[in-house]
């Protein structure tokens, strides 16, 4: 398989904001390795069976169970032990383990911002493929600047997946995506705007980039917390500005 180029981030604190119960809340992230790119044409149908027509562009139309299987098949071509467990389509991490996985919402912001406060970590012509470059699909990857960490397109060309759920009591098993796509203007290309969908929902402009890492526990880890999720799944409330409400069948 083609290389998966991964950076190694030294650990530190990120702050997350969850837009919907307006809180926000602080997470120590441990030491972990994550993409230098996402997930290219290329990489993607050396691993699944699918057709790759421009090898450097950033694989699109990947549903979070696709990148899910991707991981665990990048993992076993490497020797690696796969880290994801399946029931049907309920899936498990085992964050114990040292395979290739989704990043926790944690991980990829705290690796996106590579230390910066602001929206963006440079000035966004420079940074990210965005709806002002006028481009219809996603570009090449490594055609913008890169973070503090090396990482390119963290922000625009395509919106990434994480682990996380994006919010259980109102969007039962919608998966988190992060930093903005080509088509996007500046208000979503941002490090701490949160979009989502479905596991099996897939897009021309979502994504995916690897992470590694294993970690002491396997319901709490990086951000991320099973314990937390089932609370979270129990709290209802308002749908934030701009978020369009989950339709269920038979409503």
């Amino acid at each position: 398989m083609t290389d998966i180029e991964m950076r190694r981030i030294i650990g530190g604190s990120v702050t997350l904001h969850d837009a919907r119960r307006k809180v926000e809340r602080t997470v120590a992230v441990e030491d972990f390795e994550i993409g230098v790119f996402p997930i290219t044409e290329e990489q993607l149908a050396e691993i699944l069976p699918i057709a790759s027509r421009h090898p450097r562009r950033p694989a699109v139309d990947v549903s979070w169970l696709r990148a899910i299987h991707f991981c665990n098949a990048a993992s076993e071509w490497e020797g690696l032990d796969p880290v994801y467990r399946f029931d049907g389509e309920d899936v498990s991490w085992d964050a114990t383990g040292d395979g290739y996985r989704l990043p926790t919402e944690a991980e990829w912001e705290y690796a996106c911002r590579a230390g910066s406060v602001g929206p963006h970590y440079a000035p966004l012509a420079d940074a990210a493929w965005t709806s002002a470059d006028a481009v219809s699909s996603p570009q090449d990857v490594g055609g913008k600047l890169p973070n503090l960490h090396g990482l390119f397109d963290t922000l625009g060309n395509v919106w990434e997946w994480c682990w996380d759920l994006l919010d259980p009591a109102r969007y039962d098993d919608y998966r988190v995506f992060r930093g903005g796509g080509f088509a996007d203007d500046s208000w979503s290309v941002r490090a701490s705007v949160r979009r989502g969908g479905g596991p099996r929902m897939h897009h021309e402009d979502v994504g995916m980039r690897v992470a590694r890492g294993g970690f002491d526990s396997s319901d709490d880890a990086q951000g991320w917390s099973a314990r937390a999720d089932r609370e979270r799944a129990a709290v209802d409330g308002p749908v934030p500005f701009g978020w369009t409400p989950l339709r269920r069948p038979g409503r």
